[in-house]
């Protein structure tokens, strides 16, 4: 029996395949409820997902012309009725669910979990940013929390390394997915805190389901993150994927390349910046040098330098014109006050008794006292007659 020529291809075996599903009517139009995941918004419009519920799955697909008539937009963990028709697709032999509508049917119990403790541990102040700690500007080791094994571990390394060839990568091998996960994940966090083996901490891994991501939503990596005293940078899954891990971090980044380059400055920029701050620094002290000199030579040329005597001659000579002014000052006043006394003493001497005398009058005295009245003196009083030229001793008869 010649098997070869009884032997159909795979292409055959497909379409004949196809064409028996595309002939049951039921499979036609479908309706099929379930909890999306694996959800992917491609860049033409079209949606991809897959439809699960406790024991099975199926892959989806919707077109953009179906997909623009949405009132949502579906996302990892909601609950969904769709309608569609159940076809096969030849090239890969796999039967999927072509979807024309799609309407919510609740979220599923995972992203119900999500946002219950999302909520509780925004309200517990953990995503705070004043709790964060800052990444510091050059780290010396590098810890990495991820699987040793898959692209995640090498980009970090690749991306590191070519930034800062001399900075040290310490990899803490842990499960990121599956029973116990979370467990080991805050485990190696209080590990590395507690030897201090690094000087920050990347937590990554690749983009995935929600189920996938489950365990950077456990409450305890979230407080083993937030107790942690090295900086970490979280880093799970693509750049549309939110975990609470990342809510909780210090600083989120979109993939984990982008952790390493967040992590781990560039060597040759920081050089680059120093050579800058150096020839700046160069310039300005030149610039200053020559200020100075133009300042040196500028006082040197002075007259203070040139002639140091010629300050105090002119001093000299100012305290000379004040003398001469002080002097012409008080002469003046002397002068005036001079004039002045003159006029008070004609004024005094016009007044003054002895004056009186001289015109014939003589001022007649007892014992030194000045005789006004008759009645001032008495017979054998010895008085004294004040003239002009002298004095006349008499007694009263």
């Amino acid at each position: 029996m010649n098997y070869a020529q009884m032997a159909i291809t795979v292409t055959s075996l497909n379409q004949y395949i196809k064409n028996k599903i595309a002939d049951d009517e039921y499979l036609n139009n479908v309706l099929v409820k379930g909890e999306i995941s694996n959800f992917k918004n491609h860049y033409t419009g079209h949606l991809y997902f897959t439809l699960k519920d406790e024991n099975c799955l199926i892959k989806c697909i919707m077109f953009k012309s179906y997909a623009q008539k949405l009132h949502f937009m579906p996302k990892d963990g909601m609950k969904v009725i769709v309608l569609g028709t159940v076809s096969v697709f030849e090239r890969d032999g796999v039967y999927q669910i072509y979807v024309k509508a799609m309407q919510e049917d609740g979220v599923g119990d995972l992203y119900t979990r999500y946002q219950e403790l999302k909520s509780k541990l925004e309200k517990q102040g953990m995503f705070d940013e004043k709790h964060k700690i800052p990444i510091p500007k050059m780290p010396e080791v590098i810890g990495v929390l991820t699987s040793q094994t898959g692209s995640v571990i090498r980009d970090i390394i690749n991306v590191s390394t070519r930034r800062n060839p001399n900075v040290v990568i310490r990899l803490l091998p842990v499960p990121v997915q599956g029973e116990g996960a979370a467990e080991k994940i805050a485990a190696g966090i209080e590990w590395m805190n507690q030897n201090k083996l690094a000087d920050v901490l990347i937590l990554a891994r690749g983009g995935g389901s929600l189920e996938d991501l489950w365990p950077f939503n456990e409450e305890i990596v979230a407080n083993s993150i937030y107790y942690s005293e090295i900086p970490i940078i979280s880093a799970v899954g693509h750049e549309t994927d939110f975990t609470i891990a990342d809510f909780v971090a210090d600083l989120r980044a979109p993939t984990p390349s982008a952790a390493a380059e967040l992590a781990v400055p560039d060597i040759y920029e920081v050089k680059q910046k120093i050579n800058t701050y150096q020839n700046r620094l160069r310039m300005a002290l030149t610039k200053k040098v020559e200020v100075m000199k133009l300042r040196y030579e500028k006082c040197m040329n002075s007259t203070v330098f040139k002639e140091p005597t010629r300050r105090i001659q002119e001093s000299y000579l100012q305290v000379d014109n004040i003398i001469k002014r002080l002097e012409n000052t008080i002469k003046t006043h002397l002068e005036k006050e001079k004039a002045q006394f003159g006029k008070i003493v004609s004024s005094l001497d016009a007044l003054s008794p002895l004056k009186t005398l001289t015109r014939g009058y003589s001022i007649v005295e007892k014992q030194g006292e000045i005789v006004r009245k008759t009645e001032d003196v008495k017979p054998q009083d010895d008085i004294t007659i004040r003239l002009s030229d002298g004095k006349i001793t008499a007694k009263v008869q």
